[in-house]
Formats: structure tokens, C-alpha cells, sequence
């Protein structure tokens, strides 16, 4: 296990991406299913999400016992353990932290036993008001095992003694700012929550007769589950042996959902508010063409998130797309660094070019963001070595100015070059032939079907309620 905090650690170092907090998954079974099971591959269809820790936790119909550990989902569960977990409804998640420390005190599901009784907890998202709602209910008696912003919601929620949790739910919402998409569990009830801006994803689905709440559409088909819909930005999604209901925190709430979620963060084959998340990055990247045309003899895109959008600029510009990269299928987003000679040859383990694609030739780079810019240095690097006669990077997303407040963990603006660079200045830094960047417009005109969109990160202007 030792060795395992250390990968995790030690993996900021080298993946420069915007990280997401958490995926979480929840199931109400009205038939003799297998719900730790069912939960366990929809946690591993979310694997994407997080990959620091993970955990299940399920009811009897009198107790909510968890089962939670550092490390994959892979890691941690096992047929044996899985065999053990009995129930007819259960939640689980997947956590990458950014608010609170990597370890099994911040794991979830989170559990207590209030005089609403048993509850459990899974959250994604970021509460931005967490410090001065624990200080008060520490005043009141209330003790904190971990230092998450997700126990403030559990102990908030068990806080409100009310005819149903899902009154002491709304109570607790309409004191919370932030994003968080969240599942509880009852002995009784599976319930959903998403926050009044819709910031984070959640949508709901059924295996015949049995309802599942969850992060992305891509966990349902990884059950063998129908998309039913997305959960409304402020609903609270009701479900237990009567049925599905929906309540609301407040009756004026807009959709303002993360931007990077279809830039980055989501698995390809998701589809979140009515937008296939594929779809959306072939067209950032044919709208990146259409606004930084360029000629050259091939388009590549990294490894894997920005494939898409090197398809869609290769689709508009005409020019021939090429595989040139190869990703190692062993190593995800975090492996062990030993020195920094090692540090600097990391881009080299994860990725590898075929060089008789890019010797002597014209090249498009597309990626889906730079955030640290040192990933984009080591590819252009990489690229020079295999005999490219000229690099153009092209990024599908706006410059990256501001922290955000939301669940990205981007706590200090020194870490975002775009923050304190010019774009020419980026691109020297880099070592380009030249860098253009999707601008916010053409971001919006991708993305805004209907729906409104966060983009706090590129141009400051974040949902009303950090203000």
C-alpha cells in the first residue's frame, strides 16, 4: 500500500491535465440482482474519474455497511470480498482529491448514523463554502473523521430532523455553494442530487424494473443498462420500492455545466446533457480549423483524449490524419518516477512516435489543453527528434487563465502558463512553429445547443454564486 501512495503522489508530477474529482454510481434493485457487482463495473467504467481510491457501500434494509480502500477499482475489490456485500441498494465512487488529502479518512462513500438514521454518501464535485459550514457545525456538537468537504454534506443533511431526507437534503443544498453532484443511500432509498448550475454530470438509467444513478452514460452501458435521462441541474431524484420521484432545491435553475467535461474529462462514448461527448471534440476540432487554418502534410492528435479533435481538424483541413503515436496500454495516468532524469523521460515511457510518419514532414499537433505546458514541450521535443520539418500545436480548448472553484484541481494560478504568458510567449516556451488555441466563441458554438456552459476557466466569469 506504501508503494501504491507513493504512484499516486508522485503522479501530479507528470500528467499535465486538468484533474477531476471524483465518479460515483448508485443502484436500487426491486428484482434479486447483484448490486455490489453491478456497482463494481460501473466503478470501473469510471475509473477515469479517479483513480486514488475507491469504495462500495450498500444496505441490508437495517444497516449501511462500506467497503473502501486506496488504490483501483481493480485493486481493491475481488469476487470473495464482492460475494460478502448483500443488499438491494448500493453506491460506490471513485476519488481524485481535491479537497482533502489522499487517504483512506477521505475515501468514499462516506457513512454515519443520524437521527434520520443510517446514511451514506458519494460525492464529485467541490463545496467552496465547506470551511465556515464545518466551523459551524462543530459548534454544534458535530465531530469530523476526515478533512472533505463531502463530510460537511453528510453531517449537514443528518443535521435537519424533518419528515424525509429528501426535506433535509434540500435544506442542506440551499446552504451550500459549489458543485456537487451526489448519491445517497437509506436503508431504504438510493437518491440523487445535482447542484443548481448542473456543473457536474448525473444522469439515470435502468435494468428492467431497476433504476441506477451515476456520473456518465458510459457506466450504464458498461451494466448493461438503458439512459433513461440526465438529472435536471438543482433536482433531487427520489427512488425506493413505490418508484422515482423528483423534487427541486429551488424552481430557477440553468444549466452552466463544466466545459472541460466534454474538452477532457469525460469517456468518449458518454453522452451529458444531450451532447455525445465524441461528437463534441470532432467538432471542436473541425471549429479549431475553421479558425486557425494552417497547410501542412499530416494531422496527429495525443494520445487519447485528443484523438477526436485531431480527427475532426484533419476532416476540415483536408489534411491526412496519422496514428504517430503510441501509447504504452500498461501504464494509466500514474506510474513511479524514481529520479528526475526519470521525470523528464516520463512523456517518452507514456508515449512513443513512429518516426517514419513524421520525418521531413509538415506536422499538426492537436491536443486537448495545456495546463503546466511541460507535457507539450517533451511532444515537440519528441517530434524534432523523429525529423519533423515543422511542429503547429493545436489546442481544442481555450487558453487556461483562472483556477477554478468547481472540483479542478487548480488551487494556484502559477500552475496555469496560460495565467501569466502571452501565447507567443507559450509557444517559444514550447518550442513550436507555431500554437493557436480554440477560442471561447467557437468552444460555445460546439457546446451551447440549448444548454449553457461554464468557461470560468478561460475567461474568468464563473456561475453567479462565487461572485
Amino acid at each position: 500500500m506504501k508503494n501504491r501512495c507513493k504512484i499516486e503522489c508522485n503522479s501530479k508530477i507528470v500528467d499535465d491535465k486538468l484533474k477531476e474529482e471524483c465518479g460515483v454510481f448508485g443502484i436500487f434493485s426491486r428484482e434479486e440482482l447483484d448490486v455490489s457487482t453491478i456497482t463494481y463495473y460501473g466503478l470501473y467504467a469510471l475509473q477515469h474519474r479517479g483513480q486514488e481510491s475507491a469504495g462500495i457501500s450498500y444496505t441490508d434494509g437495517e444497516k449501511v455497511y462500506c467497503h473502501k480502500s486506496m488504490g483501483l477499482v481493480s485493486e481493491i475489490f475481488n469476487e470473495d470480498n464482492l460475494s460478502n456485500m448483500k443488499g438491494k441498494i448500493a453506491i460506490g465512487h471513485v476519488r481524485y482529491s481535491t479537497t482533502g488529502e489522499s487517504n483512506i479518512l477521505n475515501a468514499q462513500p462516506l457513512t454515519g448514523h443520524f437521527k434520520l438514521g443510517y446514511l451514506a454518501l458519494a460525492h464529485n464535485g467541490n463545496i467552496i463554502n465547506s470551511y465556515n459550514l464545518q466551523k459551524n457545525l462543530k459548534k454544534d456538537g458535530y465531530i469530523f473523521q476526515s478533512n472533505t468537504d463531502s463530510e460537511v454534506i453528510l453531517n449537514l443533511v443528518g443535521k435537519y430532523k424533518d419528515e424525509s431526507i429528501e426535506n433535509s437534503i434540500i435544506k442542506a443544498s440551499k446552504l451550500l455553494k459549489g458543485s456537487y453532484c451526489i448519491v445517497f443511500l437509506t436503508k431504504d432509498k438510493l437518491i440523487g442530487v445535482r447542484d443548481s448550475f448542473g456543473i457536474r454530470p448525473l444522469c439515470i438509467g435502468k435494468i428492467r424494473n431497476n433504476y441506477i444513478i451515476c456520473s456518465e452514460s458510459c457506466a450504464l452501458d458498461a451494466v448493461g443498462a438503458k439512459f433513461i435521462r440526465d438529472i435536471k441541474p438543482g433536482e433531487i431524484v427520489s427512488i425506493d420500492k413505490k418508484g422515482i420521484k423528483s423534487n427541486y432545491i429551488n424552481k430557477n435553475c440553468s444549466c452552466c455545466i463544466c466545459s472541460f467535461e466534454y474538452v477532457y474529462f469525460a469517456r468518449e462514448d458518454s453522452i451529458i446533457d444531450d451532447i455525445e461527448v465524441y461528437s463534441s471534440r470532432i467538432e471542436m476540432g473541425k471549429q479549431l480549423y475553421k479558425q486557425n487554418p494552417i497547410d501542412a502534410d499530416i494531422v496527429v492528435g495525443v494520445p487519447d483524449s485528443a484523438i477526436p479533435a485531431a480527427l475532426g481538424y484533419s476532416r476540415a483541413s483536408k489534411i491526412p490524419f496519422e496514428r504517430a503515436f503510441v501509447k504504452n496500454k500498461y501504464i494509466g495516468r500514474t506510474f513511479i518516477k524514481c529520479s528526475q532524469k526519470m521525470r523528464e523521460k516520463s512523456v517518452h515511457i507514456k508515449l512513443n512516435v513512429i518516426k517514419s510518419k513524421i520525418k521531413n514532414k509538415r506536422v499538426v499537433i492537436v491536443d486537448d489543453s495545456i495546463v503546466r505546458g511541460t507535457t507539450s514541450k517533451q511532444l515537440v521535443q519528441i517530434l524534432r527528434s523523429a525529423g519533423a520539418k515543422e511542429i503547429h500545436f493545436r489546442v481544442a480548448s481555450p487558453i487556461i487563465k483562472h483556477c477554478c472553484y468547481y472540483g479542478i484541481d487548480t488551487k494556484r494560478k502559477e500552475e496555469l502558463l496560460g495565467s501569466y504568458m502571452e501565447k507567443e510567449d507559450i509557444r517559444k516556451y514550447i518550442g513550436a512553429d507555431s500554437l493557436e488555441y480554440l477560442s471561447v466563441e467557437g468552444l460555445k458554438k460546439v457546446l451551447c445547443k440549448n444548454k449553457g456552459i461554464c468557461v470560468g476557466c478561460f475567461n474568468g466569469r464563473y456561475p453567479e454564486y462565487i461572485r
